[in-house]
């Protein structure tokens, strides 16, 4: 039988303050230059201010990528100019494929904890961006589980296999670059073994502390990991994270405001067409 090859830090990116939309205060992690490939950002929108995020994302255009929003509390209605209109609340997710455009918004609900989301953005392909807009709401309720060991694990999108083989896939199963989305929650004392050999693999810690391989990483940090085929993660105290898989493009990136494509020639093609009112073409 093969010798695991267990996957360890290889580098840890600090989240940044920043704001977007109407004044949202968010924690922000991206790289435009493929040192996420397949994904390019992900923002952590948490308070429980109502100033902080009351705002919202008023209507804003996207062309190029796909959109992942997951809420652990509160709450967002969507609304977008294919008269697509719901709302996702605690637990639920919603994914996004812009192909070729949508210009859509986002507002937030609150509960009595305020207002605790993630935005995740996967780049298209080249061969998929300017294909038609799609979306898709999952609830809670839809994503299976992987418990045990002091550990439990929410599978958004992708297949994840425990060490022992038990095996969940997530219901989001047209992820960009074949990715893989999960929520892991960790007791104190827990620890999590999985199988994973995906090319791409990010585990972003937003509450507690978690030892990745043996690394330890804290609150707000994003690690990726190397090469291998097993994730070892464990906490002394209890954490959350979020967990990352996917298959890199490695095709150029070229990224303005919400629009993200291959060339700068196409980014003044769709900044040109929202501008003269024909977006998204």
């Amino acid at each position: 039988m093969p010798t695991a090859t267990l996957r360890q830090v290889e580098s840890l990116q600090p989240s940044q303050p920043s704001q977007d939309g109407d004044g949202v205060k968010i924690k922000r992690i991206h790289d435009f230059g493929g040192g996420l490939d397949p994904f390019l950002m992900l923002d952590e929108l948490g308070s429980d201010r109502p100033d902080d995020y009351i705002g919202g994302f008023p209507s804003h255009p996207h062309r190029g990528i796909q959109t992942l929003t997951y809420v652990i509390h509160g709450g967002l209605t969507h609304e977008d100019h294919l008269n697509h209109s719901s709302t996702i609340n605690t637990g639920d997710a919603q994914w996004m494929h812009t192909g070729r455009g949508i210009i859509h918004s986002e507002m937030p609900l609150t509960d009595n904890q305020g207002l605790h989301a993630f935005q995740l953005w996967l780049n298209l392909a080249a061969s998929e961006k300017m294909s038609p807009a799609e979306y898709r709401d999952v609830r809670g309720s839809e994503m299976p589980r992987l418990a045990g060991g002091g550990a439990e694990l929410i599978a958004l999108g992708g297949r994840w296999t425990r060490d022992d083989g038990e095996t969940v896939q997530g219901p989001l199963d047209a992820l960009a670059g074949q990715g893989g989305v999960a929520h892991v929650t960790l007791a104190a004392t827990g620890e999590l073994i999985l199988r994973s050999d995906a090319p791409t693999l990010l585990v972003y810690v937003f509450q507690g502390e978690l030892a990745v391989g043996d690394a330890l990483v804290p609150a707000g940090h994003l690690a990726r990991v190397t090469a291998g085929d097993h994730l070892a993660l464990s906490s002394a105290s209890g954490g959350q994270a979020l967990l990352l898989a996917g298959t890199p493009h490695r095709e150029p990136v070229a990224h303005y405001g919400p629009f993200v494509m291959n060339s700068h020639a196409e980014l003044e093609q769709a900044l040109q067409e929202y501008r003269n009112g024909t977006f998204p073409g």
